[in-house]
């Protein structure tokens, strides 16, 4: 019997994979799955349970496995997909409003003696809150 099919194909300058199963006898269903970078795009599942008894079963499972692999293909290369593997990504204009400007934090101090004790973020935020608030 065979377990199913692998190709790895270009489309648009990107790598996808294709990847066809029989899930056997216990489960009578093919599936196809379309990956990009890892992710499914798109699959399409496909049961056989009403031919099960058929004497050429086999056959006629990787034919339905073949034509359902070719299938995703074609739906790659015709751009069937390119909504979900090409997603457009919208980003905000920049808006007219204008900004508060940042708080001005204390100057830095380059050079940190060894007998200062390295302070906490908590400290520094202590600090600074409270020096806000005198203002």
């Amino acid at each position: 019997m065979v377990l199913g099919f692998n190709h790895n194909v270009r489309y648009r300058g990107e790598l996808f994979h294709v990847q066809t199963e029989d899930s056997g006898l216990a489960n009578p269903t093919i599936i196809t799955l379309l990956y990009r970078g890892g992710t499914i795009i798109a699959s399409r599942k496909t049961s056989y349970a009403d031919i099960v008894k058929i004497e050429n079963l086999e056959q006629i499972v990787e034919e339905l496995m073949k034509d359902q692999h070719k299938e995703m293909l074609r739906h790659l290369k015709n751009g069937d997909f390119d909504d979900r593997a090409f997603p457009v990504v919208v980003t905000a204009p920049e808006s007219d409003v204008p900004r508060e400007p940042e708080p001005e934090l204390p100057p830095r101090s380059e050079t940190v003696s060894q007998a200062t004790a390295p302070r906490s973020l908590d400290d520094i935020l202590l600090d600074y809150l409270e020096s806000e608030g005198r203002k």
